[in-house]
């Protein structure tokens, strides 16, 4: 297929649930379970244990549905405010939050934090702190100066953005762009924690075919460091699935703090 030819996610959208299912799901053929749910987990699990990354307000700009990347975060903030571009993303997060039938199942990724956490059978428990937290899901709309009109978010003491920039952006000038609409709703010393795929061009959901921007381990860094930000971790874990569904090369982990004015 025509790489030009292949949708944008947030201009066409996508199955919301069949994303949900092929990439971060705990189905048997599920391939992406060290990549997308594993890896990311692990590490922010590790940053946000180090008692440096807390607050008030999280802001979350992540890709689809996912909420995986969050359970580390309920515990240090007490509020998430999560930010969706897609009505249907965001009644697909309403149905969990909400407990409703048919909600996506996040059981086996609250069971994967309690246990990178060390901290056994606490699954409902882990479940009711992230309902608790992630109260209020915002939508958004990404060229508009302030994405959320007429809401005017706090500024954010931590923003996480997972997967995003690599769906929305179509070039490197996007992704700097969209970076820098992220930044100004940051405080100042504020973190940043970045979750992406390097090298992809595709993903797969359902029958379509979506834009992947692809960009490397050194253009990630100098994009964050151009907007003022200070890299305190940055790790790379090479494509361990076997699938093409999606194309990347490997994964990547940047937790950066915004430099605080003069």
């Amino acid at each position: 297929m025509d790489p030009s030819t292949y949708k944008r996610y947030h201009i066409h959208g996508h199955d919301s649930r069949q994303f949900l299912e092929h990439y971060f799901s705990d189905k048997p053929d599920m391939a992406f379970g060290e990549d997308a749910l594993k890896f990311p987990i692990k590490n922010l699990t590790k940053a946000f244990a180090s008692g440096h990354i807390k607050g008030d307000i999280l802001l979350d700009f992540s890709h689809g549905s996912v909420i995986h990347h969050l359970y580390s975060a309920c515990e240090f903030f007490k509020d998430i405010i999560v930010l969706k571009i897609k009505d249907r993303c965001i009644l697909e997060l309403k149905r969990w939050t909400d407990k409703r039938t048919g909600a996506f199942h996040w059981g086996h990724v609250a069971k994967l934090h309690e246990d990178i956490e060390g901290k056994s059978h606490q699954v409902e428990d882990k479940e009711a702190k992230m309902r608790s937290a992630m109260q209020h899901v915002v939508k958004c709309d990404l060229e508009k100066e302030n994405m959320t009109e007429p809401i005017v978010l706090p500024p954010a003491d931590c923003i996480i953005s997972a997967w995003q920039l690599d769906a929305i952006c179509k070039d490197q000038d996007d992704y700097i762009r969209y970076l820098r609409k992220f930044s100004r709703l940051l405080k100042p010393g504020g973190h940043f924690i970045l979750i992406g795929c390097l090298g992809v061009t595709y993903v797969t959901v359902g029958e379509d075919k979506l834009h992947g921007l692809s960009y490397d381990e050194d253009f990630a860094r100098k994009a964050l460091e151009g907007e003022g930000f200070i890299i305190d971790e940055c790790k790379v874990q090479k494509r361990t699935s076997v699938s093409d569904l999606t194309d990347y090369k490997a994964v990547i982990f940047i937790v950066a703090h915004k430099e605080k004015e003069l």
